[in-house]
């Protein structure tokens, strides 16, 4: 079974993504319809929904979309990591009205928006209100910004933290080094995990097993099967591969793992950092 926690649908007449226009290779619908197609045949049980930064407007409209999904007969998707606005007043009063049965946990794209706003008290101290609400924060940053998620990390000890994209490692340029180390640091920090997802798209277009594995290896060693979650990134990770391509590399990257261990990172994790119940 394979729990994937990073899903991304998109429904260009229904929702607004301005980003899609600078991204013409993923501008156009992607249904859950042809997605759940491909993931029954590969081993996909679960699925959650990873916001997929609407316009702002369109951020509860999302969420109502996902719940909606979640009611088709024989669903895969459990619930959703819904966009919201930590940096915002009205952050605290969105938590209290929202839907638990639908969101699973939160997530703010910090690449795109000043490395300060992350770091600032206002960010902390409703990032930190998440941990007192039992719902994960998902951290996205490049990695020259890991230092940064570092010190959100420290400062909200009580939240629980995954890092997507294994830190959005440099693979096509070959960052190894400055990447690992701080994959090294973040590591040390308990209430953090890791997401293994969709790294194909940073490598450039030109890769193999043998490209990845370096990266997967780092993370296998430093955070422990225990501590790292599965995602697909798709449709983003067909930009340099496809999503059955994905699931078999990342199968072979596990390999060497025992069953209880390929078992915990590839579902059983995902159902208990984001607590969801066994379908």
């Amino acid at each position: 079974m394979i729990f994937d926690t990073h899903l991304h649908l998109i429904d260009r007449k229904r929702l607004s993504y301005p980003w899609l226009a600078d991204v013409p290779d993923l501008n156009r619908d992607w249904s859950y319809a042809d997605y759940e197609a491909t993931a029954r045949r590969i081993g996909i049980t679960d699925v959650l929904h990873m916001e997929v930064d609407v316009a702002e407007a369109d951020i509860e409209a999302e969420t109502t979309f996902v719940a909606e999904l979640m009611q088709r007969p024989c669903s895969l998707i459990r619930g959703a990591i819904a966009a919201a606005r930590p940096e915002s007043a009205g952050f605290a009063a969105w938590l209290e009205r929202v839907d638990r049965r639908v969101v699973k946990g939160v997530r703010r794209v910090l690449h795109v928006v000043p490395d300060a706003v992350s770091q600032t008290a206002l960010f902390r101290q409703n990032i930190a209100g998440l941990g007192a609400a039992g719902l994960p924060f998902d951290i996205v940053m490049l990695a020259r910004q890991l230092p940064l998620a570092r010190a959100l990390v420290d400062a909200c000890p009580d939240t629980v933290f995954v890092l997507d994209h294994c830190g959005v490692p440099d693979i096509a340029g070959g960052g190894f080094d400055t990447w690992a180390a701080q994959i090294t640091e973040l590591a040390r920090r308990p209430n953090l995990y890791m997401k293994l997802s969709g790294v194909t798209a940073y490598t450039g277009g030109n890769w193999t097993l043998q490209t990845l594995r370096p990266w997967v290896d780092h993370i296998l060693h430093q955070f422990g099967p225990d501590r790292i979650v599965w995602g697909s990134d798709s449709p983003v990770c067909t930009l340099h591969s496809n999503l059955g391509e994905w699931v078999a590399s990342s199968h072979a990257l596990l390999a060497a793992l025992s069953e209880d261990d390929r078992n915990s990172l590839l579902h059983g994790n995902a159902q208990r950092i984001w607590k969801t119940a066994a379908q």
